[in-house]
């Protein structure tokens, strides 16, 4: 079968692709026939051995897909050869075919496209998780999203919008915004231009917002803290910004505020079940037109190269797709 390898830490071009041995399915795995698979920022780093996991050379990038069952180990009896499933697997997706656990798997069901769901394990799950299982998000509060308009930013504007929440959209540019509010954002702060803790709180007639939601990190991070009302909640996602900020203690003292680490894939090791009902929920949303995830752009497996570079060059809105 075709697989695209990193056999040396490298760019985009460094990647090639081989024919390798088809793998077996062993006890408690399911061999599934990829028919889509997604890139996310990390996959960037991960090639060049900058991200946190440094896997064995040589490996395949991609961490999430969707495809049909080919084959089942002993023991396997939640899903049969046919199965449309999605799944998650950290890296090794960006091949023909994957061998996974059977918890890795959550159930496709058929109005779902292959290409819709390779793209929500990791930015849809993350979210959900943390605004359902961390910030115990209510209808009515103000979410302030930094970073709205990438694959995790889109996620966090669109599923709290749907759990009734009144988000501020907060990016880099007018055209991110704008692409924002086509989520559901209600309200967008660029802070390229204005102060983003005064606008969060001029926004908020002073009051502040309830939850934080921050996949950037760096600067904006304490600016965004600072605007958090009383017992708000600040959710640590992730540090695209390249920096870990240092974050005054005496702020959370003085607000009786909370941050709160969202490390999605410590939590889908410890709680696969919570996952899978997190997973099952984004799908019925999907199903019901409520959530309708946007896909920057489709490319055959060969051109990942071509996709990875428009990843690290900040021009992606939304999910990219990879078809072997």
């Amino acid at each position: 079968m075709k697989a695209c390898l990193c056999k040396s830490f490298g760019p985009p071009e460094s990647l090639v692709f081989e024919d390798i041995a088809e793998p077996v399915a062993g006890p408690g795995e399911v061999l599934v026939r990829v028919r889509a698979c997604a890139l996310n920022f990390f996959d960037t780093l991960i090639i060049r051995g900058k991200y946190q996991y440094k896997p064995d050379l040589p490996f395949s990038p991609s961490a999430e897909f969707a495809g049909v069952v080919d084959s089942v180990g002993d023991g396997v009896t939640s899903v049969s050869p046919g199965d449309r499933v999605m799944g998650y697997m950290r890296w090794g997706a960006a091949r023909e075919k994957v061998v996974v656990g059977e918890n890795a798997l959550v159930g496709l069901p058929d109005d779902v496209s292959f290409e819709t769901a390779a793209g929500l394990s990791v930015t849809y799950g993350t979210t959900l998780h943390a605004y359902r299982d961390r910030a115990g998000l209510k209808a009515g509060e103000t979410v302030a999203v930094l970073g709205a308009s990438g694959g995790v930013g889109q996620a966090a504007v669109e599923i709290a919008a749907i759990m009734g929440a009144k988000v501020i959209a907060c990016a880099s540019s007018e055209d991110k915004l704008a692409f924002a509010r086509t989520l559901g954002a209600e309200l967008t702060v660029d802070y390229s231009t204005q102060p983003l803790k005064d606008t969060l709180k001029d926004l908020t007639g002073g009051r502040g917002v309830d939850v934080v939601y921050d996949p950037v990190g760096g600067d904006l991070s304490e600016q965004a803290l600072r605007a958090t009302a009383w017992e708000g909640r600040f959710l640590v996602v992730g540090f695209a910004a390249g920096e870990i900020p240092k974050i005054p203690l005496n702020l959370l003292l003085l607000k009786g505020c909370d941050m709160r680490g969202v490390f999605w894939g410590a939590a889908l090791d410890r709680d696969p079940d919570g996952h899978r009902a997190n997973m099952v929920q984004v799908l019925s949303w999907i199903e019901d037109g409520r959530l309708k995830p946007h896909v920057h752009g489709i490319y055959p497996l060969e051109d990942i190269a071509t996709a990875l570079a428009e990843i690290a060059a900040r021009r992606v809105r939304g999910k990219v797709i990879l078809t072997p």
